[in-house]
């Protein structure tokens, strides 16, 4: 299995790569007065424009220069024609590690900016929990933890450890919306709801796939089945209202999860996991087949109304003298 990701490629970039746009660099890195007149001591041109540039990479989007890492064309361009020097300069100030280090320590005392401390990352885990607890959208969770970095006037870690604070988070949001959702419900009624996955010798299937598997063509032995599976439903017990203890974005994405899972699979998941989401579909079940076997009855009446009146029209024509 391979690693798992909080970000798209696409979203690693918008989050923490270098714009080239004109309007995001004019935005960004137009330099002040003040930052030209501290670019100006440095002595050579390369260490001047590669100074620069460190300046304008720790404001936005908050991070240093990575080892080897040559900034776009258009950047340099526009960073070098503020300094007033060739941005083909900026190949030797790459080569020069040391020089590189001096400038971020030095760029941080003018920043007033600093490396990310473990106060810092447990800030932005509070932050990424709490959006997480909302959409499960990773773009989202990592957006928060930047902002809290940038909020609490520290550099950006590297990408891989904003992905793990956000997978943690994902992570944390997950089991204590799991947790919610079944710490009330009796031990013995969760063991009930995990024969759910085995299969039922009587319908030769499990019943989690019998009551997701409910027809929806209209007819009178499909409003049946449909009623046989909202009984059965109903004996199970579950309080609808435990969704209520669950945010909005959390249960859409456990009812999505569970409309995927099939019982097989389900089994695989820890106690905890598997519960929640067995309830949750229980819940999401209860709503959906109520609402189908009233659609459906709707329409056989309405079938059944207007097979009578048409049969009363050709009685009527039946009756008329010729």
């Amino acid at each position: 299995m391979g690693k798992r990701k909080l970000l798209k490629a696409q979203e690693r970039l918008k989050l923490f790569d270098v714009p080239a746009d004109e309007d995001s660099l004019i935005r960004h890195y137009s330099l002040s007065p003040a930052d030209r007149l501290e670019v100006g001591l440095r002595r050579r041109e390369h260490n001047q424009l590669g100074y620069a540039v460190q300046l304008c990479l720790m404001r936005y989007p908050g991070r240093v220069l990575g080892p080897d890492e040559i900034p776009p064309r258009a950047m340099l361009k526009y960073v070098a024609g503020q300094v007033g020097v060739d941005p083909g300069t900026f190949a030797l100030y790459a080569r020069r590690e040391e020089t590189r280090r001096d400038h971020t320590a030095r760029l941080m005392v003018y920043l007033g900016t600093r490396s990310a401390t473990g106060q810092d990352r447990r800030a932005a885990l509070l932050a990424a929990i709490q959006t997480a607890t909302m959409p499960d959208d990773g773009a989202a969770i990592a957006s928060s933890i930047v902002a809290t970095f940038r909020e609490r006037g520290s550099l950006l870690p590297a990408i891989d450890t904003i992905e793990r604070i956000g997978l943690a988070a994902r992570a944390i949001a997950r089991r204590r919306a799991e947790r919610a959702l079944i710490e009330e419900i009796p031990l013995d009624k969760l063991q009930l709801l995990d024969r759910l996955l085995e299969v039922d010798p009587a319908i030769a299937q499990t019943r989690f796939h019998w009551l997701r598997s409910a027809p929806e063509a209209p007819g009178a032995s499909n409003l049946v089945g449909l009623t046989e599976r909202v009984a059965f439903l109903r004996t199970l017990e579950i309080d609808p209202n435990l969704q209520l203890r669950v945010p909005s974005g959390r249960w859409d994405q456990m009812i999505r999860e569970g409309n995927a899972t099939p019982a097989w699979l389900a089994n695989d998941f820890n106690a905890s996991r598997r519960r929640a989401l067995i309830v949750a579909q229980i819940i999401k079940l209860g709503q959906k087949l109520t609402d189908d076997a009233v659609t459906m009855f709707i329409k056989l009446m309405g079938r059944l109304f207007s097979q009578a009146n048409n049969r009363k029209k050709q009685r009527h024509m039946d009756c008329r003298p010729d």
